[in-house]
């Protein structure tokens, strides 16, 4: 029942377990009703006890429910599969939502602008607007960058408690970048008690020697941290003047993205 891998026809890289498994999750979404192991195991075309084994090993990842004692137990997906489904559309969404504007931003700043979301403790870019300018600062789709020391990364940590970035923090740790880099917890919570009062976050070449990056967060509808934007430029000529202005017009942008995915701010 297993579906042919495309990607990789020879099957050398197919985890004949872990196929198995997404097998079983099809089965259970294509009934309309909870099965029994015995079914499963039917129609996954394996012993009871090898469908029993993949059902309770996805139960415990919430990914399959249960009901019932005995011989009426009986399964169903699980909830944890809606939580990626979330997650997954809500990038998807936040990057369809994101790029119009990012565009406008990058026409308006005329500097390199990006969105990013958190996985992991790190800051995920899924999409950017290169600037005119005949510099190319390295921003990859898909690129990960350390919270503590980028733009996006500071703002998105701005809607997090304090207890939560230094759980956070210790986790990840604080590498220095430049000699401008926080490594302490307690200066990154000053730093970031500043983003949250002012509403956007300042990168002064602590990711990179010369680089100035100027982020603000991203809410979603339920209220929660949806990742940031950012605007990359080099630091040389940008007064302080410049940076307050360029920090309203993230700012701006971030809100606008925020409301239009329904976001009440």
């Amino acid at each position: 029942m297993t579906s042919p891998n495309t990607s990789d026809p020879a099957g050398r890289y197919t985890l004949r377990s872990i196929s198995r498994a997404i097998d079983v999750l099809e089965i259970l979404a294509a009934s309309d009703a909870a099965l029994g192991a015995s079914d499963v195991a039917r129609e996954l075309g394996s012993s009871k006890s090898t469908a029993f084994a993949i059902l309770q090993t996805l139960e415990e990842r919430n990914l399959v429910s249960s009901s019932g004692e005995g011989f009426q137990r009986r399964y169903a997906l699980g909830l944890g599969l809606a939580r990626l489904g979330h997650r997954a559309v809500s990038r998807m969404s936040l990057l369809d939502a994101a790029m119009p504007h990012l565009e406008q931003l990058t026409k308006t700043t005329k500097l390199s602008s990006r969105v990013a979301t958190m996985s992991q403790g790190i800051a995920v870019v899924l999409g950017q607007v290169d600037g005119p300018n005949l510099i190319r600062f390295d921003l990859n789709m898909g690129g990960r960058e350390r919270l503590h020391c980028t733009g996006i990364g500071k703002a998105i940590l701005g809607q997090y408690t304090d207890a939560e970035i230094v759980d956070l923090a210790e986790q990840t740790g604080l590498p220095r970048r430049t000699v401008h880099t926080i490594t302490s917890i307690d200066a990154l919570l000053h730093d970031i008690a500043t983003v949250r009062a002012r509403g956007f976050s300042v990168d002064d070449e602590e990711d990179a020697e010369g680089v100035l990056c100027i982020g603000a967060p991203l809410v979603d509808h339920t209220g929660a941290c949806a990742g940031g934007i950012s605007i990359t430029g080099l630091k040389m000529g940008q007064s302080r003047e410049r940076v307050l202005r360029l920090g309203d017009l993230v700012m701006a942008t971030a809100t606008a993205i925020s409301r239009q995915m329904g976001a009440a701010v």
